[in-house]
């Protein structure tokens, strides 16, 4: 979910694919601490996000983050785990929780896309704040992550600019 963050898909997929040739396939915690950080910005990784996944991979080896049990836990202690990773906010805790976890009642209000997709979707005047789209989420309980998932699907079906749809 890292690299990822603040990119669009494509440019993010061919980053994580030449993430993974630096990592030789094994893309596990131990490897990463084993690769200079020079690799990982090789790769495509900004400095932050490079030691963002260090961060990560140190609080697994380290036990403070347990990942073979996180999946156990209900959504808000799976944000507060993460988040307590030197740069992994909300947005990447809930993008884990959509599309690692699989849960249904995710409504990621900080994520633009989100947003505009479901101006869209539902003919608002405006893109919501993430606060009011936090509540405009609210009659979606507990089905919010498939309206996340239309929201998006609203913004791949945009028609472009200067063309008739």
């Amino acid at each position: 979910m890292v690299v990822y963050q603040q990119l669009a898909g494509k440019a993010a997929a061919s980053i994580h694919g030449r993430l993974v040739d630096a990592l030789r396939g094994e893309v596990t915690p131990e490897r990463v601490l084993a690769t200079p950080p020079a690799v990982l910005t090789a790769a495509g990784l900004s400095g932050a996000k490079a030691a963002t996944v260090r961060a990560l991979a140190e609080a697994v080896v380290g036990g403070d983050l347990r990942l073979e049990r996180i999946g156990r836990l209900p959504d808000a202690e799976v944000v507060e785990h993460l988040v307590r990773v030197r740069g992994i906010g909300p947005w990447t805790a809930d993008m884990f929780l959509l599309f690692v976890l699989g849960r249904l009642d995710v409504w990621p209000v900080g994520d633009y896309g989100v947003r505009v997709g479901f101006a869209r979707a539902w003919g608002l005047p405006g893109i919501p704040s993430p606060k009011e789209l936090a509540a405009l989420g609210d009659p979606f309980r507990p089905y919010r992550s498939l309206v996340a998932w239309y929201c998006w699907r609203v913004l791949d079906q945009a028609v472009p600019a200067g063309t008739t749809g």
